[in-house]
């Protein structure tokens, strides 16, 4: 079985004209791949995909697939907060042949610890022998998935990693420490990558490495041989971006940084705005000082 480890990228979506600008998104798909992200992960809060269709969701799965031409693994984000909508979009993720699928605790439902097994269970049970990630990010949801449930997600075989976007790194102590090396962690928090590997964790879901790829992969790389000085360089050196890519919703931050670097238009869908000046000024700063810009 392929594993899962290093960069890993949540897509940002281009739009053009109301449209997937299919030119953006494979440009990104080829720059991610040519610059050590070891997995592509289309339609997941990044890409926007609560304010797509099920055929504009398809549509950019597919074109990631196409564009990414196997270099890379690609797990598609296919969670919603109904049961049955995570199992269809699923299916649609496994024909157009993604790897595995992203999927989000249920968000605003608040299902129980026990609903939340259940959800996972349902899903995997329709799709047997498929790899499922976990994600849970209780900031977005309103459920968060403890150690103790994550522990019971080991007794289903198709979930093979969590995406653990807490940024408590004690967090990710607490979950390794029932789970082992039963699940690969990953996480979901671009500011704690270094000291998230060091406590067990394999890597990253990065929204920064949509504009700084190579930095994060050798990140990654350098944390997980233990490099513990290159790492928290890298890490110290990425921060100024991490902090501009978040001081807005994401991914408000992380288009515009596309765009200032000529490869986005500044489209994003309601009821997310287009970034204000003050912030994308100092974001652009922030890409001529890391030469990306």
């Amino acid at each position: 079985m392929t594993t899962l480890s290093g960069s890993m990228t949540a897509l940002a979506t281009p739009f053009k004209d109301g449209k997937l600008d299919e030119a953006a998104y494979t440009w990104l798909v080829d720059y991610q791949v040519t610059n050590g992200t070891s997995v592509l992960i289309p339609m997941g809060t990044t890409g926007e995909a609560v304010t797509m269709t099920p055929a504009e969701r398809r549509g950019a799965i597919e074109l990631c697939i196409r564009a990414n031409k196997g270099r890379a693994q690609v797990y598609a984000g296919c969670g919603s907060n109904s049961t049955q909508e995570t199992i269809d979009a699923v299916k649609v993720a496994r024909e157009l042949g993604a790897d595995g699928a992203l999927i989000v605790t249920p968000y605003y439902n608040k299902p129980t610890q026990a609903g939340l097994v259940e959800h996972y269970r349902l899903v995997a049970k329709a799709h047997p022998g498929f790899k499922l990630m976990a994600y849970n990010v209780p900031g977005r949801t309103g459920v968060d998935l403890l150690p103790d449930t994550c522990k019971r997600l080991c007794e289903i075989p198709e979930i093979v990693a969590l995406k653990e976007a807490t940024g408590n790194v004690l967090r990710t102590l607490d979950v390794y420490e029932q789970c082992g090396e039963r699940l690969t962690l990953l996480s979901g928090d671009d500011f704690v990558v270094a000291p998230f590997i060091f406590s067990g964790g394999k890597g990253v879901v990065s929204v920064s490495s949509n504009v700084a790829p190579r930095l994060m992969a050798d990140l990654c790389a350098a944390a997980l041989k233990g490099d513990i000085t290159t790492a928290r360089a890298l890490q110290l050196k990425l921060q100024p971006l991490h902090r501009l890519l978040f001081c807005e919703s994401n991914p408000i931050p992380v288009k515009m940084a596309l765009h200032l670097m000529g490869r986005f238009s500044t489209e994003i869908r309601p009821p997310l705005t287009v970034m204000t000046e003050p912030n994308a000024q100092k974001l652009k700063a922030e890409l001529v000082a890391l030469g990306l810009c």
